[in-house]
């Protein structure tokens, strides 16, 4: 951010996240409550770190006149997405497990926690569609929910990857494994307000999407 002001960049964009919020926010998250307590302890050096970003910017913003503006995304997915089991986030670590097991011929699947906790999840072409409207019509420094406003349980989201991949075995709960946040769930209405986002991809149809793009490359990794 500093070389960038530095070097006269008339506009910066920070990519915040969901993981900043409070473990305990209100459902859904209003941007005014970010700073109404500590986030969950598994994400919590990441979501404070991120808010750092959101300070500078604000900091920037009065002492240079630096046009910084800060969105915080919910959690992405979509193709070109990490895949990696040893790095992936929850989508594409549930894609891969239930392919694999319906080609291996496998009985049953593990998944961390017990599948109470909830989330949101915003398709990644949408996410851009967000970051665009922003770059060109938002300018205040107050930050930006960028979500879908749909919260699905964890048990839920796994019943419908293995739905759509074709995954009929069991699924194994390990309650031993962290749940992480509780529930995730963004008020997007600042967003639609301040440059007119709606997130327009449905879920099924963003996991339909992500799913066939990693069954056509999966092979080449």
């Amino acid at each position: 951010m500093e070389e960038a002001r530095v070097a006269g960049v008339s506009k910066f964009v920070s990519l915040g996240t969901v993981c900043s919020y409070p473990k305990f926010a209100p459902v859904p998250f209003r941007e005014d409550d970010l700073w109404n307590g500590y986030p969950e302890e598994t994400n919590a050096p990441y979501g404070l770190a991120k808010k750092m970003l959101l300070v500078q910017g604000q900091a920037y913003r009065q002492q240079y006149g630096f046009n910084a503006i800060t969105l915080l995304p919910v959690n992405l997915y979509g193709p070109y997405d990490n895949f990696d089991p040893d790095f992936s986030h929850v989508i594409p670590a549930l894609v891969r497990k239930a392919l694999e097991a319906r080609d291996e011929g496998r009985a049953a699947i593990e998944v961390w926690g017990d599948g109470s906790a909830s989330r949101e999840f915003l398709f990644v072409q949408d996410a851009a569609d967000g970051i665009a409207r922003a770059v060109q019509e938002y300018n205040k420094p107050d930050p930006v929910n960028l979500g879908s406003g749909r919260e699905i349980s964890i048990r839920e989201l796994v019943e419908l990857v293995c739905e759509i991949c074709g995954y009929c075995g069991l699924v194994n709960w390990d309650p031993t494994k962290p749940n992480g946040q509780p529930r995730r769930c963004l008020d997007t209405t600042r967003a639609k307000e301040a440059f007119g986002f709606t997130a327009t991809t449905d879920l099924r149809a963003g996991l339909v999407e992500t799913i066939n793009w990693y069954k056509r490359h999966r092979g080449l990794a």
